[in-house]
């Protein structure tokens, strides 16, 4: 007798996917940072409304869910942008940046965020921090509260809604992606003894319909080491393993994973230049 057609397998549904968040440890109430690669779940019935459903399902009516909507379109210091214009010369550079869009909160999408980013993104009652490259939409009572103060100069950091969630003592959930997708290890990044170096950025805004250019200075943020970092975090505690439909799962409190990795980043990054 032949099994079930792997080729074809069932539709998951929003109960199912809230049965597998809760042996997970999704906990009541928290704020609850989620990236995820969709199509590792398997099919689902309604596709990322389904996902979006089962997670304020468990998170309950106190909760609060949080998804990265970052975008790097609208950058010329993005690694996006200088993959794109590599080999141009400055006549094709000039064009080519002339026609960079600028970044509207409202109605810019997301850029390889994925579906359940701009799922959440889209949906009612859903907030979006203010800043051009690094935003993140909210869903839930304190979705104002961690998207709010996000600062131009500060990506990922104390005053971004990374920050928030660790204040907040949150969650990170990470759905079939691996440690390179966690935005939260950049916040250790911030709270190093010797912080990496700054450097310039530029991308553009719409302001009253009119492309303005934004010139500044931030940390020079490095992820090449964070799936590293990540397989040292795999043997912590505090880290749950588990599957979400059809994809390997984690979940990590926030501050515990943070603390981590600016214990790992000191004895490891900063160890390594000196």
């Amino acid at each position: 007798m032949s099994g079930p057609d792997e080729r074809h397998p069932p539709t998951l549904g929003r109960p199912r996917l809230a049965d597998d968040l809760r042996t997970l440890g999704v906990r009541p109430g928290a704020c609850l940072v989620v990236h995820c690669g969709l199509r590792r779940l398997g099919p689902l019935e309604h596709g990322p409304a389904t996902l979006a459903g089962a997670l304020r399902d468990v998170l309950g009516p106190a909760g609060t869910l949080l998804v990265p909507t970052h975008t790097d379109g609208n950058s010329t210091t993005s690694r996006t942008h200088l993959a794109a214009t590599a080999g141009m010369d400055r006549a094709q550079r000039d064009r080519y940046e002339a026609a960079l869009p600028g970044w509207d909160r409202r109605t810019t999408p997301s850029q390889r965020m994925g579906a359940l980013a701009e799922y959440v993104r889209c949906a009612p009652g859903a907030v979006r921090s203010d800043h051009p490259q690094t935003s993140f939409a909210a869903l839930g009572p304190r979705a104002g509260q961690l998207t709010s103060g996000h600062e131009l100069t500060c990506h990922l950091g104390e005053r971004s809604p990374v920050g928030g969630l660790y204040a907040a003592d949150g969650q990170i959930l990470l759905l079939g992606l691996g440690y390179e997708a966690c935005s939260a290890l950049h916040l250790a990044e911030y709270r190093l003894p010797v912080p990496p170096p700054e450097r310039d950025y530029r991308c553009f805004r719409l302001v009253e319909g009119r492309r303005v250019r934004l010139d500044f200075r931030g940390l020079d943020l490095d992820d090449g080491d964070f799936p590293t970092v990540g397989a040292a975090l795999d043997d912590a505690p505090f880290v749950a393993h588990g599957r979400v439909g059809r994809a390997d799962a984690r979940l990590l409190p926030a501050r515990a994973t943070v603390d981590f990795a600016v214990g790992w980043f000191t004895a490891n990054r900063l160890a390594a230049r000196r």
